[in-house]
């Protein structure tokens, strides 16, 4: 008989994260399932250098070690596991974990899904992969697999699929896929859903967060939580956080289905407990995302340490006298960057310096080691007082830029590979839609004139922000009805942009999400070519929310 409730946890959220989770996951309490999230734009770009110099290459090799400790364990207690470790070559990784599973004498079933590869189809890209659905996995899980290995799907497909399997569900099933997508989206960043990356971290657990866990039901609906005794939190706070964290709009597409966003509803249900319901969702849109990485060319950079008075001054002489060098040698792209970190009468002499960060990029490598390489060095004695640098410059490294563009969803070939080798076809879904802009909604009363005091917006609002190729988002939520009627009339485009200058003369769009009390504005273009091509101090714009929290506003003092 089928379980009324599907346990959906996840042990990774980037290639990188905690190594003991897959055991923490196992061991701390009862779970059906557990995903493995690997995949970002910038790892593609890792894998595919990977790939270049081994073709056998191409997938998360962390994720063998951790299953070399754990497949005995998740064998025994029948949790079977979903992840997108294959990267770029699931087969190879599937293959890989079939040669563990036998030299470790475990009888488990390895199937992986495949399709999503496009990049013979893209000439000069370095990766081009489809972001795929969820119904390859669920195909897998229906015949039986144990290990599921993915290349490029969406996050949450880690999540409907598993669901979809359990429950039966069909491409049609909107509404309870959307509360699948919302659920696996709050799943994927790992310890982001339990009070890692959160902007009251100081409110419980951050030391060592817990892994979170979705009890989804077959209706859609979901509660998140995370195993007992383990650190962090599981609040609406940590909650509505992940949901705005590289989302944008009330609309979430996917090639599963369209959740609505603004139909999130969210309450809590107890200790670290938080129920997910009232999610609606639509038919998915025509196309398929294909992220595409390509080399961009090579970057190199110095960065010189400016100390003590007159830090303006020595940075134009810098500039002037780096002018002639970069004039001949002329390389692409060119950008200075002060960075004013030094105090009056400080106290260390780190902090009575300033930095200044020249960047160069070119197609060419030996250009852009030549130019820095020779003409910053040669000031060591012959410029400003105190001159030296972070480091010497280096030859210059490649960097990688991220576009996506858009097929329509026949064009790919979603393969569900089983354990037993029989391949099955995983058909488009029948009924799409082209995404329309949503109305904005209608806004809450203004809260009542009174005294304000200037204060961070972070004394009273939390962020949370990230990169989706070259743009960012910015999500912003407030505890309070009276908070949400001060944000949603004082935050607009205008004042957004008033407090971010590098947004002024950027596309920003602002979504209004009642039922969150959310903001998330997407700010285009300020993160140039994307995060491989590090075109940004912060290139990921994981601190752009909390550089907002830290600008001053006048506050209503009823709110403070």
């Amino acid at each position: 008989m089928r379980a009324t409730t599907l346990r959906v946890g996840n042990f990774s959220g980037f290639y990188g994260d905690r190594f003991d989770a897959l055991r923490e996951m196992l061991t701390g309490g009862e779970v059906d399932v557990l995903t493995g999230d690997y995949l970002a734009e910038l790892t593609m770009l890792i894998l595919a250098r990977d790939r270049l110099g081994d073709p056998s290459a191409g997938y998360a090799r962390t994720f063998l070690r951790q299953l070399e400790d754990t497949l005995g364990l998740a064998h025994e207690r029948g949790v079977r596991i979903v992840t997108n470790a294959g990267g770029l070559n699931p087969a190879a990784l599937a293959d890989a974990v079939r040669a563990l599973a036998a030299r470790l004498g475990i009888p488990v079933r390895v199937a992986h899904v495949e399709g999503d590869d496009l990049t013979a189809r893209y000439p000069g890209a370095l990766a081009a992969h489809a972001y795929l659905g969820g119904f390859g996995i669920a195909a897998c899980l229906r015949e039986g697999a144990d290990i599921v290995v993915t290349g490029r799907v969406t996050d949450a497909a880690l999540v409907t699929g598993p669901a979809a399997a359990h429950f039966g569900w069909t491409p049609t099933d909107h509404d309870r896929l959307a509360g699948a997508v919302v659920a696996g989206h709050v799943l994927e960043c790992g310890a982001q859903a339990t009070g890692g990356n959160y902007a009251f971290f100081g409110e419980g657990g951050a030391l060592r967060p817990g892994f979170p866990l979705a009890e989804l039901h077959e209706d859609g609906s979901s509660v998140i939580t995370k195993h007992p005794g383990t650190g962090g939190l599981v609040d609406v706070g940590t909650v509505t956080a992940q949901l705005l964290y590289e989302t944008a709009g009330a609309r979430y597409a996917g090639p599963d289905t369209t959740a609505r966003l603004d139909t999130v509803r969210l309450t809590q249900e107890g200790p670290d407990r938080v129920r997910i319901d009232g999610v609606r969702g639509e038919a998915p849109p025509p196309a398929l995302k294909v992220g595409i990485n390509r080399l961009g060319g090579f970057r190199n950079e110095v960065v010189f340490v400016l100390t003590g008075l007159e830090i303006e001054s020595k940075a134009a002489l810098v500039r002037q006298q780096m002018r002639a060098a970069l004039a001949e040698s002329r390389p692409a792209r060119v950008s200075w960057d002060l960075v004013r970190t030094d105090q009056p009468d400080a106290w260390t002499q780190e902090t009575a310096s300033a930095l200044l960060r020249l960047v160069v990029r070119d197609p060419s490598q030996e250009k852009v080691g030549r130019v820095l390489g020779a003409a910053a060095v040669e000031l060591a004695l012959a410029s400003y007082p105190g001159f030296h640098v972070m480091a010497p410059p280096g030859k210059g490294s490649p960097y990688g830029v991220f576009e996506d563009v858009y097929v329509p969803h026949g064009d790919v070939d979603h393969v569900a590979v089983l354990h037993d080798g029989r391949r099955v076809t995983v058909d488009p879904p029948h009924d799409t839609a082209v995404l329309d802009d949503v109305p904005e909604p209608e806004l809450p009363d203004p809260l009542p004139e009174g005294p304000t005091t200037r204060a961070p917006l972070g004394l009273l609002a939390g962020a949370r922000s990230g990169d989706k190729g070259g743009n960012a988002n910015v999500g912003v939520w407030v505890r309070s009805d009276d908070a949400w009627r001060w944000l949603a009339h004082e935050l607009t485009v205008e004042r957004f942009r008033t407090l971010i200058p590098e947004a002024r003369e950027l596309p920003v769009t602002r979504h209004v999400l009642p039922r969150l009390r959310a903001l998330n504005f997407l700010v285009e273009g300020i993160l140039g070519e994307g995060v491989a091509a590090q075109a940004r101090f912060d290139p990921q714009a994981k601190a752009l929310g909390e550089w907002l929290r830290s600008r001053h506003l006048d506050i209503p003092e009823v709110l403070l």
